[in-house]
């Protein structure tokens, strides 16, 4: 990661109050987290740069939502970055993280959505998906004549005569991404209500909290990988296993349809225009989090978040819906930008 540096004599640890506003005239804005949100970011900063001279083009960098929240909580000052991207909403417990750690004042900025796909090689079969699948597949523990068992399907066809006689070989996202929390919620969750196992593992003895997390368990036979990388990984794996089924952000599918074939869900397509007509049950709202305390400090931090929320990168007709994404409906951008004008923090 790379931290903004100080004027000589100007100690490490200092937070921006105690620093000239000279000190920092030249650094750039730091901004990291979310893989899913990256390319959005990398876009509107590179645009960003240019069309603002005198501001540095900030840096943004990935690893993760959870990761990128942990670094924004760690503080207020030169030493700790400005903004974290996020695929899901910050929780509670990051908040009191943050508190703690004196950033009390965070605005949450949300742009648009994005939907989440399975996508095989572009020269293997059709796939039809439905949470209760992808459960049946990945989880740790399916429902068996009633009783609670190891998850014991070998191939898709295992799972239902429907699909392919792939080995289960699911390339998903590790538990610092946002992605995972998304997919677990509404494929895993929602298959394991659908299935009975929900009730299943209820009546075995878990309570409640832990038949929950027991519908979030996937396999550790190899049937479900983690992926720590980014979507560039998964898309590796897949090409070096030609029957390996990933899970990728609509953005990058889209980028990628000469490489990846998409399955459905529920028998609808992943697009721009079944995720905003609210038709495709697996998308989630894109967010990115602004440290309050920097803003009026740090240059161009106001200025960048400005020319995020404008029509030109966050409206139908701009750069980010051209690579991908779902622009949220009018009325809903239009509060995104005087939330944030109106220094609305959570």
């Amino acid at each position: 990661m790379t931290i903004r540096s100080f004027a000589a004599g100007l100690l490490l640890g200092a937070a921006f109050v105690a620093a000239p506003a000279h000190a920092q005239n030249a650094e750039a804005l730091q901004i990291a987290g979310s893989s899913t949100v990256l390319p959005y970011a990398q876009i509107v900063a590179e645009t960003f740069g240019e069309t603002y001279p005198d501001f540095p083009t900030p840096v943004v960098e990935s690893g993760g939502s959870g990761a990128g929240l942990k670094q924004f909580c760690a503080g207020v000052g030169p030493e700790t970055i400005d903004i974290a991207n996020s695929s899901r909403a910050i929780k509670d417990s990051e908040k009191e993280t943050c508190k703690a750690a004196g950033v009390s004042d965070i605005q949450e900025v949300k742009f648009g959505y994005d939907g989440i796909v399975f996508a095989t090689d572009a020269a293997g079969p059709d796939f039809k998906m439905t949470p209760a699948l992808v459960f049946k597949a990945l989880a740790a523990k399916t429902v068996v004549d009633g009783k609670v068992v190891d998850n014991a399907a070998k191939t898709w066809a295992d799972v239902d005569a429907s699909l392919p006689a792939w080995k289960i070989e699911a390339y998903i996202p590790g538990e610092k991404h946002g992605t995972r929390e998304v997919f677990e919620e509404k494929l895993l969750a929602a298959g394991c209500k659908e299935t009975g196992a929900l009730d299943a593992y209820k009546a075995s003895g878990m309570d409640e909290k832990a038949a929950a997390e027991q519908c979030h368990a996937v396999r550790k036979d190899g049937g479900a990988v983690d992926i720590d990388g980014d979507y560039n990984e998964t898309l590796a794996r897949i090409d070096s296993n030609k029957q390996g089924v990933g899970v990728f952000g609509l953005a990058f599918y889209e980028q990628n349809q000469d490489k990846l074939k998409v399955a459905t869900i529920n028998d609808i397509v992943p697009t721009v225009e079944t995720i905003s007509k609210g038709e495709y049950p697996v998308s989630r709202p894109l967010f990115f989090y602004v440290k309050k305390a920097h803003i009026g400090v740090v240059p161009g931090l106001k200025e960048y978040v400005d020319f995020f929320l404008s029509e030109d990168m966050i409206g139908p007709e701009g750069p980010l819906a051209q690579y991908g994404l779902v622009p949220a409906p009018d009325a809903e951008r239009e509060a995104y930008r005087s939330d944030f004008d109106a220094g609305k923090t959570m």
